[in-house]
């Protein structure tokens, strides 16, 4: 036996080896690290009971679903429902909608935490700056029916008070609860007043960790704060945006149904209906199960097309991404 064929014998027996040092290191490291691994079980099993086995229901798109057949029993029909859907003269007008509405949500509120973080990391006064994170925070807590409700005493033609100031000051009164072209700016409204000192609060934690030492060597060289927000806050913060622009990109079909459904009358229908209203009343109130399924398959598709594209851009610019 030459030294090639010793060498080749010993393979197999070498790889064994391998694979059983590997284990031995895997079980060390899992009964070293077993208090953290049994911390991690609860949000494991949450996502995989929650998120990852109700998504055999995406079987339901393909379907003609019978709830008394179940998915086992229903016939298969393939892409029907979404040739249905594509179809459809809606299609357009709900593309459309959905489609100005998350733009909207990206252009104007996306950046207001941003900038109203930016404001209070220069507060200096730490009571005042508690004060005010607090009174922007509670809005996030509240529902959205009592929202609208708000909404509707302070805006609608029947005895609202801004409606009153109006009239007293114009002598005319605006539907804005009603008119289809104040729809999409109260929407925007009710989201940017509800959340935007929620979405303070990742990008007020990233800039506390910001190294205090680099505005003390800015100021010694004379930089301004302008200067030293420029050069060092938005640096410092860069990461997290992008990280969150882009996790925002995957949820941006997703313009919030109950919102939109409590805003929705008759005469702003043309733009207030979107892919979520839509699912609803076709899914909810004409159990059209299989079709609505389709559609929701479509918005989450459109969703990871949008992540993996952000994502793969953010890499060819140097940033982290999200994986």
């Amino acid at each position: 036996m030459n030294a090639n064929e010793a060498l080749n014998g010993s393979r197999p027996s070498l790889r064994r080896d391998l694979r059983r040092q590997k284990r031995q290191q895997l079980i060390k490291d899992l009964v070293r690290d077993k208090w953290m691994y049994l911390m991690l079980l609860p949000g494991v099993l949450y996502f995989v009971i929650f998120k990852y086995v109700p998504m055999y229901g995406i079987s339901m798109a393909f379907q003609d679903y019978r709830p008394h057949l179940g998915f086992f029993g229903s016939p298969w029909v393939g892409f029907k429902h979404f040739e249905r859907f594509f179809s459809e003269p809606q299609f357009w007008m709900l593309f459309r909608n959905t489609f100005i509405l998350a733009l909207y949500n990206l252009i104007f509120f996306f950046p207001l935490p941003i900038i109203l973080s930016l404001m209070l990391n220069e507060v200096r006064h730490h009571r005042f700056k508690r004060f005010v994170q607090t009174f922007i925070y509670i809005p996030h807590f509240v529902s959205w029916v009592v929202v609208v409700g708000i909404f509707y005493i302070l805006f609608t033609t029947e005895n609202g008070i801004l409606n009153e100031l109006i009239y007293r000051l114009t002598g005319d009164k605006i539907a804005f609860l009603l008119e289809a072209d104040w729809f999409r700016t109260m929407i925007i409204s009710q989201s940017i007043w509800k959340e935007v000192g929620w979405g303070t609060v990742i990008f007020l934690a990233a800039l506390a960790g910001v190294d205090l030492q680099q505005y003390e060597a800015a100021r010694i060289d004379g930089a301004s704060r302008w200067r030293q927000l420029w050069h060092i806050t938005l640096p410092a913060i860069r990461s997290t945006i992008v990280i969150l622009l882009i996790l925002r990109l995957g949820n941006f079909l997703d313009t919030g149904f109950e919102q939109i459904f409590l805003m929705i009358a008759p005469t702003n229908r043309e733009v207030g209906d979107v892919f979520d209203t839509y699912v609803y009343t076709k899914g909810m109130t004409q159990a059209q199960y299989s079709y609505s399924a389709a559609v929701g398959l479509f918005k989450s598709l459109v969703g990871l097309i949008l992540v993996l594209g952000a994502n793969w851009l953010a890499k060819r610019f140097g940033e982290e991404g999200v994986y």
